[in-house]
């Protein structure tokens, strides 16, 4: 620890002497003292201590020690000059005492023989004195000012003596002790905190399939319900997953089996979902939402009639938006045999609508509620072409056409007269799996 002060103190001092020359210079202690950026004057900046392997970050108080030490040199150098002021003024007054001396005496030799009249033929050594008492004057001022001067000077290395060897010395001392106790702390910590590491085990590790289409693809088979985390920020859901028809893979969002299941509901059932999994159900439009949001998905749709006749629709774009922009539905790519009910004619056409229910109207219809009026919730026009959400009836119905709809069915050229028979569906089923699914 001292090595390591004197190394400091040789690299402050460094600092404030005169730089010597390259040659024959031996290497100092292996000790690097630098500042951690570049400092102006006046700046206070942090230093930085390296002593191979450690570096010790010192306080901002040491980029004063460096300003003091190189103000000391500074008046030591004014010093140093001031002394040889005072050694030449000695030497100049030393030799005007023997000239004083010498003229004088010469005045006194010259002055026997001749008398009081040869005394004014003398007036190189009368003017010679003058100049010479001018001089000590000046000369004794200089010195009264340097003596002055050197007082100041002393107080002033005395006031920067407060930050000596000995503050640096325990300084540093402080912050190898913290250093130490910081290693010997996360020594203890590794020991007792960091065991060998062991094997995972097979059962805490969980598959986390995004939907349907992931666990077709590992091989299951089974029709049934399964858990999917299409977005790990809102957790796991369940849902139905169709593994055995049109190559597998699919997640149903919407089935009608039986009538069970009423789908006249509000808002919020529709945003979270309602029925059974295994038998009518809708899956939640906020689920919906992240199903299709992670991934680009096709649409199938299925409908059954109580006559037998099956038909699907497929629809090669299918995205629902979340909650804030009230569900709507952005669908495209038509094909198959059922027909392309959701984009009938400009005057039905359900791309691009927003999901109403009969608690809130967000249809395209300006003097009502479609939802409220058909007692279901869907993305209405203004109102429909198609509506899969609609009552279930188990026969054809007359009046309101409140059932489950698909405006081109096979027969629907029957239902023009308001008098005349509604269809009624048997199944209806509405899945989804990733575009680029191949099973």
């Amino acid at each position: 620890m001292r090595l390591a002060v004197l190394c400091i103190g040789g690299a402050l001092l460094a600092i404030a002497a005169p730089q010597a020359s390259d040659e024959g210079t031996a290497p100092g202690c292996p000790l690097k003292l630098k500042s951690a950026g570049t400092c102006g004057d006046g700046d206070e900046c942090p230093y930085q201590v390296t002593l191979p392997p450690l570096t010790i970050q010192l306080p901002k108080q040491f980029r004063l020690l460096e300003k003091t030490m190189r103000e000391l040199q500074s008046l030591r150098e004014t010093v140093n000059q001031l002394k040889r002021s005072c050694m030449a003024c000695t030497s100049t007054r030393q030799r005007l005492d023997r000239y004083l001396q010498e003229g004088k005496g010469e005045t006194l030799v010259q002055d026997q023989p001749e008398g009081a009249e040869r005394r004014g033929d003398a007036p190189p050594a009368g003017s010679g004195m003058q100049e010479m008492q001018v001089k000590m004057s000046r000369m004794s001022n200089s010195l009264k000012n340097a003596r002055g001067q050197i007082t100041l000077l002393q107080g002033r290395v005395e006031e920067l003596s407060v930050l000596n060897m000995g503050t640096v010395e325990s300084i540093v001392d402080r912050k190898v002790e913290n250093i130490t106790g910081v290693i010997n702390k996360l020594s203890s910590s590794c020991t007792s905190l960091c065991p060998q590491a062991t094997a995972p085990q097979a059962a805490n590790i969980t598959f986390a399939a995004r939907d349907c289409s992931d666990y077709s693809l590992l091989g299951q088979r089974k029709n049934g319900v399964y858990k999917v985390v299409p977005d790990p920020q809102n957790g796991i859901f369940e849902v139905y997953c169709e593994m055995e028809s049109y190559g597998g893979g699919w997640t149903v969002v919407q089935q009608r089996l039986n009538g069970s299941v009423s789908f006249n509901r509000t808002w919020a059932e529709y945003k979270n979902g309602f029925g059974d999994l295994r038998g009518e159900f809708w899956l939640g439009n906020d689920h919906i939402h992240l199903l299709t949001k992670t991934r680009d998905v096709v649409l199938r749709i299925e409908l059954e009639d109580f006559q037998g006749v099956r038909e699907y629709a497929k629809y090669d774009e299918f995205y629902v938006a979340n909650e804030f922009l009230r569900y709507k539905l952005s669908i495209s790519g038509y094909s198959g045999t059922a027909g392309n009910a959701l984009s009938y004619d400009k005057h039905f056409n359900h791309d691009q609508k927003f999901f109403s229910t009969p608690d809130k109207d967000n249809d395209m219809y300006p003097s009502g509620n479609c939802g409220a009026y058909y007692s279901s919730g869907w993305w209405f026009d203004a109102c429909m072409s198609a509506n899969l959400n609609g009552k279930y009836y188990h026969k054809r119905y007359k009046g309101v056409r409140n059932g489950i709809f698909w405006g081109t069915w096979h027969n629907m050229s029957s239902e023009y007269y308001p008098t005349s028979y509604r269809q009624a569906f048997k199944t209806v089923r509405m899945m989804i799996r990733p575009k680029n699914y191949a099973p």
